[in-house]
Formats: C-alpha cells, structure tokens, sequence
C-alpha cells in the first residue's frame, strides 16, 4: 500500500470527559456549581449526547432530529445540532451552551491516543502518504499542531468543507485524489464501521480501531503498519 487515511475522533484523538468539558465552561464563563450540581449536569449533557465525539445521544429530540444526520456538511449545521443537544439540560447561565461548544474545539480538549504519533512517524519514514479523513464541522488542523502531529500529514479532507459526508465515497475518493494514490493500494483506519467503512466501496482497505478511553487503548494502531505490510520499528530496527 502507498497511502494510508485516518479518521480523527476515537481513531487518532479522544475527546475529553464531559465532566472535564464542563467544569473548562463554567470556570471560562465564572459560574460556579456544587459538585453534586456539576454531577449531575454532566451527566445530562452526556445522556443528551451534547459533547462532540463523545457519546451519542440517548434519544433526538424534534428540534434536533432534522439536523442531526446532515450535522457534519456544514460549519452552521454542526453547531446548531450540539447545541441544539446541550440546550435540552438546564444550565445556570444561558451563555454556556456556546461556551461548551466552542470549548471543545480547542487543542486542550483532545488527546491523541498513547500510539499516534509512533504510528504516524512510523509511516512517514516509509514513505507513506498520510490523510486524515474526518466527518466534522470545524477544523481540526489546530488540534494536530498543538499536539505535534500535524508534521505527519500529509492532507485534510474534511466534511464540511467538502458539503460531503463519510460514508460517501467522493470523500474518500478525495483524499486518495489528494495523496496521488491509487485507492487500491489505500488502507482507511477509523472506528466506525458504517462511516469509515465507505473507503471499501473504492477497493480501499479497511481496518477498525475500538473508540475507547486514551488509557485504556495503548497500541491499537500498530496493527497498521502491519498491514500495509511493514513490521514495527523495533523489529525493523527502524525508529519512529
């Protein structure tokens, strides 16, 4: 294989908790909370789905529904959904539902699994093209600089900027287009099987990785390099 794509959320970075995205809101906006209260408006927020990447909703209300599967083509859309999603728990200050949403596009509010950058760097020395492939409503290339990754991508084919949504293959096809790959001879890693599974439809190769905690997924992205055929770098003797 010549080139090898990503996608972003539960593949490459985990977002972080939603207790730890609101305590971030409320001390940015000074509103304080009991830690009962705090309790237990994060774990509203969570049941309603409201944080980006991570868990889904528990249920759509109406207001939402008619956004929530077009969500990631536009910018306008991605944020009206979540915070459509986070306007459904009650929250001491009104402003807060746009504080949390910008909050979580910061860098501080990702972290790149333990593996990431060895993986990345691994590939990037054997001459392996690198693209990250992202269903998503802002850009996330910030996120990449800050945690040192951005030096191993090589392009960014996100959704909204695209209007197109993975598992549509014309975003796949994209990054392939990009990378000057032959889809054939590309390997897509991702989490979800319907959305990431789209690359298949191009003859891509698919391999999945578990959305876990960054604690407990050490070395779920060493299986890449060996299936494009290289081994690690301490069997190759090859650093990363």
């Amino acid at each position: 294989m010549t080139a090898a794509l990503f996608d972003f959320s539960g593949t490459l970075f985990r977002v972080q908790s939603t207790e730890s995205w609101l305590r971030g809101a409320l001390a940015e906006r000074e509103v304080e909370l009991s830690e009962p209260e705090l309790a237990e408006a994060a774990q509203a927020l969570e049941r309603m789905g409201a944080l980006p990447g991570g868990p889904s909703p528990a249920w759509l209300p109406e207001d939402v529904a008619s956004v929530w599967g077009v969500r990631d083509k536009s910018q306008e859309l991605h944020r009206a959904a979540y915070t459509g999603l986070s306007r459904h728990v009650a929250l001491p200050d009104e402003g807060l539902h746009d504080t949390l949403y910008d909050r979580h596009m910061t860098p501080s509010a990702w972290d790149p699994y333990p593996d990431a950058a060895e993986v990345l760097g691994a590939l990037r020395e054997r001459g392996i093209g690198i693209g990250v492939v992202s269903n998503i409503g802002w850009d996330l290339r910030p996120v990449f600089r800050e945690h040192g990754l951005d030096r191993y991508v090589d392009v960014y084919v996100l959704s909204f900027e695209h209007g197109i949504q993975k598992p549509d293959p014309r975003l796949f096809r994209a990054a392939c287009a990009e990378l000057d790959a032959d889809p054939r001879e590309v390997l897509m890693v991702g989490d979800d099987r319907r959305a990431d599974g789209g690359a298949a439809a191009l003859g891509c190769g698919v391999h999945f990785v578990d959305h876990l905690p960054v604690a407990e997924r050490p070395d779920a992205l060493w299986p890449v390099l060996e299936l494009i055929g290289r081994r690690r770098p301490e069997d190759s003797g090859v650093g990363a």
